[in-house]
């Protein structure tokens, strides 16, 4: 496994068929959230504007991609009851949704008898692997991310992937 020089965008962009993503943290810390989150705290208000600077190009990303009949999909693995920033990923879903992505969520309880990787991970077309690696307290670790072509690492994420989302429940029905 390797630190990766290739970008999100481009892994995207080179996927044909399917991109996967499985979240298993109750909490993320990354710095270009901290206001978003802090914003919820206090208001319960969350960005839903899929044109705002936030969402912008993360929505540009998915409607190519699901455009050129990539199918995108995430699943998050989450402890009950659910922290503040599983409520405010609750929230913003829907714009997850209206771009392309279809979401589920499996309360860890359901989860204790499966197989999973050790961290979040991305998952193109069942062949290239990008992990995401966090500190303790949620931000960003480094390296960032790695990826691999690995295809015992590929059939690893692809199994604990699917695993997931068959018990998981389809975001419209997960209630936080």
């Amino acid at each position: 496994m390797t630190q990766s020089a290739t970008s999100f965008a481009d892994l995207l962009a080179a996927a044909r068929y399917s991109a996967v993503h499985l979240e298993l943290r109750d909490s993320y810390a990354v710095p270009d959230e901290a206001e978003a989150v802090e914003r919820f705290r206090l208001t319960g208000e969350s960005d839903l504007d899929p044109e705002s600077e936030y969402w912008r190009d993360w929505t540009a990303l998915l409607h190519e991609a699901t455009e050129r009949g990539v199918v995108v999909r995430r699943a998050r693995i989450v402890s009950e009851p659910v922290t503040l920033y599983t409520r405010y990923l609750h929230a913003m879903t829907a714009v997850n949704i209206a771009a392309g992505e279809d979401v589920r969520w499996l309360p860890r309880r359901d989860a204790c008898d499966l197989a999973l990787p050790g961290a979040d991970f991305w998952l193109f077309d069942d062949r290239v692997v990008r992990f995401n690696h966090f500190t303790g307290d949620g931000d960003w670790a480094d390296p960032r991310t790695s990826d691999t072509e690995d295809p015992a690492v590929a059939k690893l994420c692809a199994t604990a992937f699917e695993a997931v989302w068959e018990r998981a429940v389809p975001h419209e029905q997960y209630t936080v």
